[in-house]
C-alpha cells in the first residue's frame, strides 16, 4: 500500500510542475483584481479588503526621480 501512496504522491507532483506559477507581477495583479471582483460581487467585504491590500503590494513601484515629465497636452 505505501508503495501505491508514493506512485500517487509523484503523480500528483508531476501534475503540479510549475504550473500556477505566475510569470509576471502583471500576472499576479490580473489574478488579483479577477479575485477582488469576484469578493465584491459576493459581498465577502473583509476578503475584498485583503485582496486590495495585495494588489496595492503588487503595484509597480517607480523612482520619482527615474520617472519621465508628462507631455504637454497642446
Amino acid at each position: 500500500m505505501a508503495n501505491l501512496s508514493f506512485k500517487f504522491a509523484q503523480a500528483l507532483a508531476r501534475g503540479r510542475a510549475n504550473k500556477g506559477v505566475p510569470t509576471s507581477r502583471a500576472e499576479i495583479l490580473c489574478k488579483l483584481l479577477r479575485k477582488r471582483a469576484e469578493a465584491h460581487r459576493r459581498g465577502l467585504t473583509d476578503h475584498e479588503q485583503k485582496l486590495r491590500d495585495q494588489i496595492t503590494w503588487s503595484l509597480p513601484i517607480e523612482d520619482g526621480e527615474k520617472r519621465p515629465e508628462p507631455a504637454d497636452a497642446d
